[in-house]
């Protein structure tokens, strides 16, 4: 039976997620309960229990037709019968991804005082704080923006993370890739709070974590990918709002002032925005420099313009990730990010029309 239902898994490994994990004996035990009578003279036993019989013979005849039963009842194209044999299959790939998920979870659990910071990734750049609730951990996209960041920052509660682009899309992924890949790996032990069905918001080190990327479509894909890792995962940082995204500015407008009079920095957060504040300096007659700066990425901020803008706690902007219905956000988070490709383009095309002057040249 085991080696049956491992090809039916191999099989249907795409819809289940399941990576290179293997079905082990125990996953597949987990819950049955199956009569099998034979009748045969002078059996033998294994053990002075009696509790397997050894005859091998016998276990070969047994072993043939349960493999062919489980083949045509697999094999079925009786809406039952898929149905039935679809609920097998996802009931034993469950039992294996919460077994992994136990194990892996050991490995990576980590604790929680910043004390103990010797077991946390080296490219962690902790604050001072021992105090969880004041505490922020910044998720940054790559090194430019770390050390940009590195000056911006109050040390004394706000800690960095940089991570490498884009992490691996867990929605597509079994738990064992998922935690085999070191970025998301380190964001786990770096909260400090397990993953999972494990996961125990006690032990998170930090009381907000934002995710900080930039601000184009390279950016959003990885905070997407980001908040595809906390909803799976860490889901319950999400639902006690203590996931965030920063909103850095898109465009930084200098206005001319006259004489000695110190220049006026205006930052701006949309197109719409943009045009409106240049439309009131026209109105009003103000000089400003052109072209206008345009922000692409962190890294092209100066740590006084990030801290002012994005990090400082009085001046920034911050964006709290809700879940107010869960059922339709997994739904959409299968939609969005999941292996069914078509559904995902029919909605693109049917919710987003094309507008020429939106796209940068």
């Amino acid at each position: 039976m085991l080696k049956f239902l491992r090809a039916e898994v191999d099989k249907n490994a795409r819809r289940l997620k399941v990576g290179t994990d293997k079905l082990e004996k125990d996953d597949v035990l987990a819950g049955m309960t199956a009569v099998l009578t034979v009748r045969l003279p002078e059996p033998q036993f294994e053990g002075q229990t009696k509790e397997i019989l050894g005859t091998p013979a016998v276990r070969a005849i047994a072993a043939n037709v349960i493999a062919r039963g489980l083949t045509e009842r697999f094999a079925s194209t009786k809406r039952d019968d898929k149905a039935q044999t679809a609920l097998v299959l996802d009931k034993v790939v469950a039992e294996m991804k919460s077994r992994i998920s136990a194990r892996a979870h050991k490995e990576t659990q980590r604790r929680k005082n910043a004390l103990e910071s010797s077991a946390l990734p080296a490219k962690l750049v902790d604050c001072r704080s021992n105090d969880v609730a004041s505490s922020e951990l910044f998720i940054v996209e790559g090194d430019s923006a770390l050390g940009t960041a590195k000056l911006a920052r109050d040390s004394e509660f706000q800690a960095l993370l940089p991570i490498r682009g884009k992490i691996l899309n867990v929605q597509k992924a079994s738990v064992s890739d998922m935690l085999s890949n070191a970025e998301c790996a380190s964001i786990i032990q770096v909260i400090g709070a397990g993953s999972g069905r494990s996961f125990d918001l006690e032990q998170a080190r930090y009381g907000k974590v934002i995710i900080m990327s930039d601000a184009d479509v390279d950016g959003a894909h990885i905070r997407t990918l980001l908040l595809t890792l906390f909803f799976r995962y860490m889901r319950p940082m999400i639902d006690e709002g203590r996931v965030f995204a920063a909103v850095p500015p898109l465009h930084r407008v200098v206005v001319m002032n006259p004489g000695s009079k110190p220049n006026e920095t205006i930052y701006t957060y949309s197109e719409k925005e943009l045009q409106g504040v240049l439309a009131a300096l026209k109105k009003a007659g103000k000089r400003y420099q052109d072209p206008i700066q345009r922000y692409k990425g962190l890294g092209e901020m100066d740590a006084d313009q990030l801290a002012d803008t994005t990090m400082s706690r009085a001046h920034r902007t911050l964006r709290r990730v809700r879940v107010s219905d869960a059922e339709a956000s997994s739904r959409m988070f299968e939609l969005l990010m999941g292996n069914e490709v078509a559904p995902r383009k029919d909605f693109i095309i049917a919710g987003q029309g094309l507008d020429r002057d939106r796209i940068d040249m």
